[in-house]
């Protein structure tokens, strides 16, 4: 190893994180979207969807999927569910996945309908209904207590969070659940107006997710 004196040894050159570290400026990092997913379990494991870079649209994490899954039990064999904002049908495709009889994937985008139908023919999922429509408004017709599983991942600055709560409240069947992905948490009190209640709960980087039930003022008496 050649030895380099410390007086004419000649500095490392600044790195861009050093030179914002000196300056005392943060440069926000901008968030792209994977190019691509996988359904992480069932009968459709490893299948690849694919992720368009479109402005607000933000794939569930394969990590949240694995434990709202787990939450779940894995099994959904026979239930009946929507995705009412499905963007790239990670959480609808993996409820199909797990055994769900009927999945209504909504989408306005028709570019993301179109990829979802295309996705849907791919993977001969007939039990996995592609609709480009209002998702909201489809909720809001559904039939009182006919969904065993709700999934609500709206865009994160959207105003539909608390009208897509209170329809899901009603779609939603007892027992069964609502799958909520917000950008920040949601306790008992705030959903009480909305006639849900936590579940079960996490956080993975800035998303918030939950499994919710309907609260006891909701439910049908035994």
């Amino acid at each position: 190893m050649k030895y380099t004196p410390a007086s004419s040894a000649k500095p490392a050159p600044a790195t861009a994180a050093a030179t914002r570290a000196r300056s005392g400026k943060v440069v926000a990092r901008k968030t792209v979207p994977p190019g691509e997913v996988r359904i992480i379990g069932g009968q459709y494991k490893r299948s690849k969807l694919p992720v368009a870079n479109k402005p607000g649209l933000r794939p569930t994490p394969d990590r949240v999927r694995e434990t709202v899954f787990n939450w779940l039990g894995q099994d959904l064999t026979g239930w009946r569910c929507i995705d009412v904002f499905a963007g790239t049908g990670a959480l609808g495709f993996e409820a199909a996945s797990r055994g769900a009889a009927e999945v209504l994937l909504c989408e306005q985008d028709a570019a993301l309908a179109a990829q979802l139908k295309a996705l849907q023919d791919k993977l001969h999922a007939t039990m996995v209904k592609v609709e480009r429509c209002d998702g909201l408004a489809v909720l809001r017709r559904l039939s009182a207590g006919s969904q065993q599983l709700v999934f609500l991942d709206p865009p994160f600055d959207s105003p539909l969070f608390e009208p897509a709560l209170r329809a899901a409240a009603q779609a939603v069947a007892e027992p069964g659940y609502v799958y909520l992905e917000a950008p920040q948490a949601w306790a008992d009190e705030a959903l009480a107006d909305y006639g849900l209640q936590v579940h079960r709960s996490g956080k993975a980087g800035a998303v918030f997710y939950h499994l919710l039930v309907r609260a006891p003022a909701l439910r049908q008496p035994a």
